[in-house]
């Protein structure tokens, strides 16, 4: 898509991309480059955090940064205009045509937006879609020539240049967190040099009206970007990207498909000692194996006798979509929270195959450098509970796929084998499934498939 405007021959603009299906807005953690610094195409400027994934993005022409638009920390809308760059440094002063800028619109008070009609619209990236009613965004702006660019310009860099109207003075993230917390900027007394409205006074004019009590000293507000300390006592997170994203995916997930979920508890023995001689095998060298890769496989063999848990609901068109591949999702946790990237076409790979993709999928999801389309498409996915010593879980379902597999820890316990209680290996096997296509048949045979390689993994022969 193109991200970019030119304002004059001699100023280009760059805009907030959408780097992932259904991304609406992103936060910007870093900016690389300041006013002044010369760049060129492809040159990485920033890097932003999306719903699911942090995103370096490149500048697309060469020339000399002229203005950086936002501050790290804030969230900006796709479309957005983020960075300015003279793309002919040196020609001298800007053209009259650099007059034109682009000057956010007030919405109506008493206008409302129109409603769109309800149905399924896209959600942040690695979450499919979701049913809802949906108002059309509202538009960016629209273009003031003249004179009265260089006004609109001083309010925006928050200079306190008065504007000919009886708009208020607020910076385009401020008067977007005055509409998320439904307050009318022409109630907000102004702080700001030259009658500009700040977040600390739209936090203020959100807060509800103390009660009567002797005075105390004033301590100032903490910034919205960062967590507040309540006191010393409590402390607020403003939730937003990964955290965001997450609790919209799960709520979502939790209150439309109806889940089911069965247990097994299996004796993995000899699973264990054929990892323990897999990592001896010169044809896995450079692979990293472990119990999950051997759960992994065996999921995929029990998809292919049970193609049927490989499905997802499609609630618009009233369908059943039979998946006839395989993007097996492994959810990783990484400092920014909780992501599922899938390995693409898992049915397709051998187990030497699926043992390094699933090493570059842990590897890259820790460094933080997963990219949306990596997190896209998923059908079914692996939870690991076990590695942080938990026996089992319920896991719920990403949206738009039927299963979900959880593992628990493995764990020496006493198990009756051949008729003697000995000290065995054994876990705990969780799957969470769609009940509106999966009924209590196929997914037990599912869960009964995968228990059954893992007591007796040669099966992954004599099933293959």
């Amino acid at each position: 898509m193109t991200t970019m405007t030119e304002t004059s021959a001699r100023f280009r603009e760059f805009k907030m991309p959408d780097v992932g299906e259904g991304l609406t807005e992103a936060e910007i953690l870093k900016w690389f480059v300041q006013p002044g610094d010369t760049v060129t195409d492809g040159q990485v400027v920033c890097e932003v955090e999306t719903a699911k994934a942090a995103v370096e993005l490149p500048i697309p022409f060469d020339g000399v940064v002229h203005e950086l638009r936002f501050p790290e920390g804030t969230t900006v809308d796709v479309g957005e205009v983020i960075i300015a760059v003279d793309v002919a440094p040196g020609s001298g002063d800007a053209p009259a045509a650099q007059d034109t800028v682009q000057q956010p619109v007030a919405e109506p008070a008493a206008e409302a937006e129109p409603e769109a009609p309800k149905g399924r619209t896209p959600v942040l990236v690695g979450y499919g879609v979701a049913e809802t009613s949906t108002k059309r965004r509202a538009r960016k702006g629209v273009e003031i020539p003249g004179p009265a660019a260089a006004a609109i310009q001083a309010e925006i860099n928050g200079h306190g240049t008065k504007v000919p109207d009886s708009r208020p003075l607020a910076k385009p993230p401020v008067r977007k967190l005055a509409k998320d917390l439904g307050i009318d900027l022409a109630t907000v007394a102004p702080t700001g040099e030259g009658g500009v409205i700040t977040r600390e006074d739209v936090h203020a004019a959100a807060a509800p009206a103390p009660a009567e009590a002797p005075a105390q000293p004033v301590v100032a507000p903490a910034p919205a970007s960062a967590p507040a300390d309540t006191a010393g006592r409590e402390t607020r997170i403003p939730v937003k990207g990964v955290r965001k994203a997450i609790a919209q995916a799960m709520v979502g997930s939790a209150f439309t498909a109806p889940h089911v979920t069965e247990f097994v508890t299996v004796d993995v023995t000899r699973t264990m000692k054929l990892v323990a001689e897999l990592k001896e095998d010169k044809d896995m060298a450079g692979v990293r194996v472990n119990p999950l890769l051997i759960i992994a496989k065996a999921l995929l063999v029990a998809i292919r006798r049970n193609p049927g848990i490989n499905a997802a609901w499609d609630e618009a068109n009233q369908e059943i979509v039979q998946k006839h591949y395989v993007n097996l999702g492994i959810a990783a946790a990484t400092p920014r929270g909780l992501i599922v990237p899938n390995i693409k076409d898992a049915h397709d790979r051998t187990l030497p195959q699926l043992g390094e993709a699933l090493g570059e999928l842990v590897s890259t999801a820790r460094d933080g450098r997963t990219s949306p389309a990596a997190m896209a498409g998923g059908t079914v996915t692996i939870t690991n509970v076990g590695v942080f010593g938990v026996d089992t879980g319920t896991p719920i379902l990403n949206p738009g796929e039927s299963a979900i597999l959880a593992v628990g820890a493995i764990k020496l316990q006493p198990w009756v084998h051949k008729g003697k209680v000995k000290p065995r290996q054994v876990t705990t096997l969780a799957l969470s499934f769609d009940h509106r296509l999966v009924d209590g048949e196929l997914g037990s045979r599912v869960l009964a498939d995968v228990a059954a390689i893992l007591e007796q993994p040669k099966r992954l022969i004599t099933w293959a």
